[in-house]
């Protein structure tokens, strides 16, 4: 996204992709540096067409970082070496850097959101309100830093 700031003079704002990686779906959010808020964008089948998928999100966002949840629970540890391999893929093929932020228990206060607010269809939306939670909680973190 390009924030024009007058004539000649564009300032580019910052947008960041929240993943919450699963075997079979993967959860998007999607934040830019000036609001520092994160929203869930949707659900991706973790499929062959990722890579492309993402590469679209990509380049349509404008996107500068990647964020990965990954936990650092020792009985997770084959799941976060997944998610390590796939955060270096990306950043290799698609070219964008990637962080990772702990995401204990993010599944599980996606539930508790999504129920507050009287959703339905719980395992629909829950790993994209995943990723917006991962998403928030590292803007927060580096807007701490």
């Amino acid at each position: 996204m390009q924030k024009s700031m007058g004539g000649e003079n564009m300032s580019q704002v910052s947008s960041f992709l929240g993943l919450d990686f699963g075997q079979a779906k993967i959860g998007l959010a999607l934040a830019d540096g000036e609001t520092r808020m994160a929203f869930a964008l949707g659900t991706l089948k973790n499929d062959r067409q990722l890579q492309a998928k993402l590469k679209k999100i990509i380049l349509e966002k404008d996107i500068t970082k990647i964020i990965i949840g990954k936990t650092k629970h020792a009985k997770d540890l084959e799941s976060s070496e997944e998610k390590l391999k796939f955060g270096r893929e990306l950043e290799s093929k698609l070219g964008v850097s990637v962080e990772f932020f702990e995401e204990m228990f993010t599944t599980k206060m996606a539930h508790e959101n999504l129920k507050m607010h009287g959703g339905k269809n719980l395992a629909q939306f829950d790993d994209q309100e995943a990723a917006r939670i991962i998403l928030q909680g590292w803007l927060e973190r580096i807007k701490n830093c």
